[in-house]
């Protein structure tokens, strides 16, 4: 945890230098690789810099440029200060991406040491946590959940609220394996159902292991509470909790799981504009009132694993009280909880940052973000990829609507040329660690940018207003001709597929490859120096709004690209 030594003084005086920084070379930032040749981006380099980079071989552009850890530099030629200048400045100002845990290097192996058994299956994680689970997020839910565990032991809290939770991979490690009580909510209502499905094979899984004698212990665990509802970034904290304690409306429905006596419960309910869902399995006999269960506050035993029942089946009992969740529209019940977001999106991870600081039932927070190109900002409200809202907010529901994803902190605001892209912002979304692998391994797929930035000068001489056009991938590209990827683009943006193409530009055009390589890594150096500058600055506002807070690489980056982890908790009292 790096950045425990930082100082409220240390954090603005590098948010300056990093804004300093960022605004003197926005032109590379800026840029989109794939007007290489329409903007003739290469000559927009520093002439000095232009002819000891362009016969770089591709693994010396990854050990000269891009990585921070090589040590062994060896220079093909004699280079200018401002290029030794530019590369050293851009590493020393990024906060460091290599988790010390997982002891990795900038494009070392792709697999953290958990997986070296088997490719598929981390060794560190139970079984019944990696079905539906891709190795990525096994190795994600399994350091999170750990963390988070951490800091509910450390602000005296049992209850977490995960937003974002998609299909519950990270929701049923906290609740299942760690013994947390977890509600969970996200926006899409299917990934909600794929969800409470997938505790229910979870549930089934352990009830087979108890017959077979298979780690037969006895466990107290709280079933996760999952709620399909969209966080409005503009609403209040009080809404916010009111869409987290709605009442439950249970009532049967059919069989959705495979085994004997399993019912789904389902329940909808409108809360503050929003439609919320709410799911949840319990056994049900055929002569019995159990699937009641909303309507009964007791403790019972299924599957071998004692399951809490309450009017809200994730929050708490303790000495003093009797249930947690109260029915009154006064707040002021609510149990205190920990907030957490792996890979939040956009404005998302800064919105769960504000309630966290607002709300006093939020006691510590992990958020991980993800795509910064979707955060809202003074310059660009609403970026593409934005998510509309599905009901306007209701007057309660309304917050300061001044407020952006970036930047969150007055001192931020505050400075000069602090202002970042849509592309700068996207740029800081790419995988470093990936592209030195492919550098270091030449491989084929170095091409791509090539064939695109070539690709956009023929669509510009037929149609000049067509200007980065969306294309989507196409398949293996890097191993067609370009002739051929050519036919495949031009359909794609409807221009004629045989559209005749200068055979000697094309020629001419593919001996600047290299080039093309250099400007994009160029440009990839600054990306973790943007991550760095919207990361800083939510440390920031935190720290002006009277709580510090840690940043820690938490994840393999060559696995988990968006491996930061911002930590922090409230003092008792605030």
């Amino acid at each position: 945890m790096f950045t425990t030594s930082f100082t409220a003084e240390q954090q603005r005086e590098l948010a300056k230098q990093l804004s300093t920084f960022l605004s003197q070379y926005s032109h590379l930032s800026d840029s989109y690789i794939i007007e290489f040749f329409t903007e003739d981006l290469w000559h927009t380099l520093p002439s000095s810099w232009q002819p000891v980079l362009q016969d770089l071989s591709y693994p010396q552009i990854a050990d000269l440029l891009l990585d921070a850890t090589h040590e062994d530099r060896r220079y093909p030629s004699v280079w200018p200060l401002t290029l030794l200048a530019f590369r050293a400045t851009a590493h020393a100002l990024a906060f460091p991406r290599e988790s010390r845990s997982e002891g990795c290097r900038v494009g070392g192996s792709v697999k953290p040491k958990e997986f070296l058994e088997n490719h598929s299956q981390s060794s560190l994680l139970g079984h019944i946590f990696r079905k539906h689970v891709k190795p990525k997020k096994q190795h994600e839910i399994r350091k999170l959940g750990t963390l988070v565990k951490q800091l509910c032991e450390q602000t005296d809290c049992n209850r977490v609220v995960d937003v974002g939770s998609g299909q519950g991979h990270l929701t049923r490690f906290l609740s299942f394996g760690l013994g947390l009580s977890v509600t969970a909510i996200e926006a899409d209502p299917t990934l909600v159902t794929m969800a409470s499905k997938f505790d229910g094979q979870l549930v089934w899984a352990l009830e087979k292991e108890k017959q077979k004698k298979v780690n037969a212990g006895q466990h107290s665990q709280y079933f996760p509470r999952h709620i399909a509802g969209w966080v409005n970034p503009k609403a209040s904290w009080e809404a916010f909790i009111r869409q987290l304690k709605a009442p439950d409306h249970v009532s049967e429905g059919p069989p959705t799981l495979s085994g004997p006596s399993k019912k789904k419960l389902r329940g909808s309910v409108q809360q503050g504009g929003l439609h919320v869902v709410q799911t949840s399995y319990a056994r049900s006999d055929s002569n019995s009132q159990e699937s009641e269960l909303s309507k009964q506050q007791k403790s019972k035993k299924m599957s071998g694993v004692e399951f809490v029942d309450e009017k809200c089946s994730s929050c708490i009992h303790s000495d003093s009280h009797e249930g947690v969740y109260s029915e009154e529209d006064s707040l002021q019940g609510y149990p205190n909880f920990v907030l957490t977001g792996l890979h939040a999106c956009g404005d998302l991870s800064a919105t769960l940052l504000r309630h966290f600081v607002k709300c006093p039932h939020v006691r510590g927070i992990t958020s991980v973000a993800c795509c910064y190109m979707k955060i809202t900002t003074k310059e660009n409200p609403t970026p593409p990829g934005l998510v509309i809202p599905p009901a306007p907010p209701t007057p309660d529901q309304e917050s300061v609507q001044s407020e952006f994803g970036y930047p969150m902190s007055s001192w931020v605001s505050g400075l000069s040329g602090h202002q970042l892209s849509y592309k700068a912002r996207e740029g800081a979304c790419h995988a470093v660690e990936d592209y030195v692998r492919r550098l270091r391994e030449e491989s084929e797929l170095l091409r791509s940018h090539c064939y695109r930035a070539m690709l956009e000068t023929f669509i510009r001489d037929t149609r000049p207003d067509l200007r980065r056009a969306g294309i989507q991938t196409i398949k293996k590209s890097h191993l067609l001709p370009f002739i051929e990827y050519a036919r495949l683009g031009l359909a794609r943006v409807g221009l004629p597929p045989e559209l005749p193409l200068d055979l000697g530009r094309v020629e001419a055009m593919l001996k600047e490859q290299g080039r093309v390589v250099v400007y994009f890594s160029l440009s990839l150096l600054l990306a973790p120096v943007v991550e760095t500058m919207v990361l800083l600055d939510r440390m920031i506002y935190l720290q002006e709004n009277g709580v510090n807070s840690q940043l820690v690489p938490l994840f393999n980056p060559n696995f988990s690209p968006r491996n930061f982890v911002l930590v922090a908790l409230k003092r008792f009292g605030q």
